[in-house]
């Protein structure tokens, strides 16, 4: 009984691609991404997604580090932090962004000094999308470098190894797959991000927001390609990412 529960539970889970991929044509799909400028918008998703995984990874990951090593005063506080940017409704923290970076704000004030904004620009778009996804990259991160023996770390430093490089070539290494993983899933987040994009980011468009749009416009059928296509970009990377982290589980407990 307890197989067939879970089957149930697998099976629904997968219920929305398998309707999706039930409901498409293949002249659908090819009609809708063969229209001029069809992948414009997975471009612009691409292209914010990788500056978003680098953002994360060169802001996030030492907080993580810090978080998992106790390294921060007042441990719980940072982690509420960031646990509350993580069960804000996305639609919320773009509201919330308004008011933080809008171009009424004193950071907006600042952007607009070197000609930039983060209101409908690339940079909004970003921004929105870090928002989205940081939470999910950063504990994740705290995680993994949680799981690495503490022990190890110090019989590098007994053996003369400075910090940097301890986490270099023993820190990193044990935690790489767990933050291949974090990362992977904060690629999902930043390629489907919507909420928050909706409103401070309208343009340029990114799939998402194609989808959207092109349900508003055309219908249903006509959004389903680029549905398609978000899954095919977003997908595989956390897929390969969970893939490897567990191997390396199992190698690590045998």
């Amino acid at each position: 009984m307890s197989v067939a529960g879970a089957g149930v539970i697998w099976i629904a889970l997968l219920g929305p691609v398998i309707a999706l991929l039930m409901h498409l044509s293949r002249g659908a799909i090819v009609s809708s991404l063969t229209a001029p400028g069809a992948l414009d918008p997975l471009l612009v998703s691409i292209e914010s997604g990788a500056v978003t995984l680098g953002v994360l990874v060169l802001l996030g990951t030492p907080l993580a580090w810090m978080l998992a090593r106790g390294r921060l005063p007042f441990p719980r506080v940072w982690e509420a932090g960031v646990l509350c940017s993580l069960l804000l409704p996305p639609l919320v923290i773009g509201l919330l962004l308004v008011f933080m970076v809008g171009p009424y704000t004193p950071i907006g004030q600042l952007l607009n000094d070197v000609h930039q904004s983060a209101t409908n620009t690339f940079l909004a778009l970003v921004i929105a999308e870090v928002y989205e996804s940081a939470p999910y990259y950063v504990l994740g991160a705290q995680s993994a470098f949680g799981s690495v023996d503490p022990r190890l770390e110090q019989q590098a430093g007994l053996l003369g190894d400075r910090p940097r490089r301890v986490f270099r070539r023993v820190t990193l290494p044990l935690a790489a797959p767990g933050l291949a993983m974090s990362l992977a899933v904060a690629w999902a987040r930043a390629m489907g991000a919507f909420g928050a994009v909706i409103i401070i980011a309208y343009h340029p468009f990114g799939i998402p927001l194609q989808i959207y749009t092109t349900l508003q416009e055309t219908g249903l059928a006509s959004a389903l390609p680029f549905a398609l296509v978000l899954l095919v970009v977003a997908l595989p990377l956390p897929l390969a990412a969970y893939t490897w982290s567990a191997r390396a589980g199992r190698r690590r407990r045998g």
